[in-house]
């Protein structure tokens, strides 16, 4: 990769505040929503698919990311752990028919959904993840089975039988592998979001817990029964809280779009998190501050990031693009921004 993009930093002051094909290790135990103390602060950061976000559609990326902002910080205020608004910041993201997750997803050679979702706790290092499972609508909330309905967006069905012809046209065309796949990335910004992947989010709260979630429809016209890297232990999204000698709490969730070994181009997309206890909020015990690092990266077209403290009154969101003249695939460009959390425990 080059950084044609360069490094674009804005930092802001915050004010002071789940039929499954694979499965693997969920949840042994639920998390508890009530406790004794309730840290009510924290932050979240969430993305919409790295890809192609066309300007027709920014109105609508920027809306779902807001929505998840807001059902994380909700989540937040009501004294939930990070990896409880985390999950309801998926859901959100999931249930949005302009993402390729959940709702939206890609279908794939047969013409049906099927999913990658994984979530992390950086407190329990609790990891749960589902691939290619069918027939749910919130993967991410598999564990509580509570959404056991398929929904397919009208959008996405019109995607498959466009791309569908496409496929059936060069098969009886013998046109050789390199105009195939000439073809095949002219389509990709078709319509707006051809080539949008995962969305994720990761959120820290007050106490300094960490998570960090990804959801995925997976690659349009996949094979059935592919697995992608959302359902996979360290590859979709990691979370850990600060122990040991590591005095940083750190969340990533990631997007790709394609990393094959046949691509001549590398796409992605990145949004990470990293907090520490701030040194001045130690003198009082009622007082809990933490200073949180945060931002997103990518080297497709463009990236839909939103984020949002608990102490902001609305969510901000942003379409990231690589500059004008730049390759992606072959250009980086990263944005982020600081933050404090200032609180008392109750």
């Amino acid at each position: 990769w080059s950084s044609d993009a360069g490094a674009m930093e804005s930092v802001m002051n915050c004010a002071d505040g789940q039929q499954a094909s694979s499965m693997a290790n969920l949840w042994s135990n639920k998390q508890e929503s009530s406790r004794t103390q309730k840290a009510k602060g924290g932050f979240v950061l969430v993305h919409a698919g790295a890809g192609y976000h066309s300007e027709s559609k920014a109105k609508e990326y920027k809306h779902v990311c807001k929505k998840a902002c807001q059902r994380a910080v909700d989540q937040l205020k009501a004294g939930a752990l990070a990896v409880e608004a985390v999950a309801a910041a998926l859901v959100e993201l999931e249930d949005s028919p302009f993402t390729n997750a959940g709702m939206g997803s890609n279908l794939n050679l047969s013409g049906e959904i099927e999913c990658d979702a994984s979530i992390m706790d950086g407190k329990s290092l609790h990891f749960g993840a589902v691939g290619a499972i069918s027939g749910i609508k919130n993967p991410v909330s598999v564990a509580n089975l509570s959404h056991f309905i398929t929904i397919i967006a009208e959008f996405s069905l019109s995607a498959y039988k466009r791309n569908k012809r496409k496929m059936e046209l060069a098969e009886r065309m013998d046109t050789g592998h390199s105009q195939t796949k000439k073809r095949r990335q002219s389509n990709e910004n078709e319509n707006g979001s051809g080539c949008l992947d995962t969305v994720g989010a990761v959120v820290v709260d007050l106490e300094g817990n960490v998570a960090a979630a990804v959801s995925s429809g997976g690659l349009a016209m996949k094979h059935p029964g592919r697995i992608g890297q959302a359902a996979h232990y360290g590859c979709g999204c990691w979370a850990e809280n600060a122990r040991n000698v590591n005095s940083y709490s750190t969340a990533v969730s990631t997007s790709g779009s394609p990393f094959l070994a046949s691509e001549d181009r590398v796409l992605g997309g990145v949004i990470v998190l990293r907090c520490c206890t701030c040194l001045e909020a130690q003198s009082s015990q009622n007082i809990q501050g933490k200073l949180v690092e945060f931002l997103w990266s990518h080297t497709t077209e463009s990236m839909c990031v939103g984020y949002m403290s608990v102490q902001d009154s609305k969510a901000k969101t942003h379409i990231s693009r690589l500059p004008s003249g730049t390759v992606p695939g072959q250009s980086l460009a990263i944005e982020g921004g600081v933050c404090r959390l200032m609180g008392v425990t109750e």
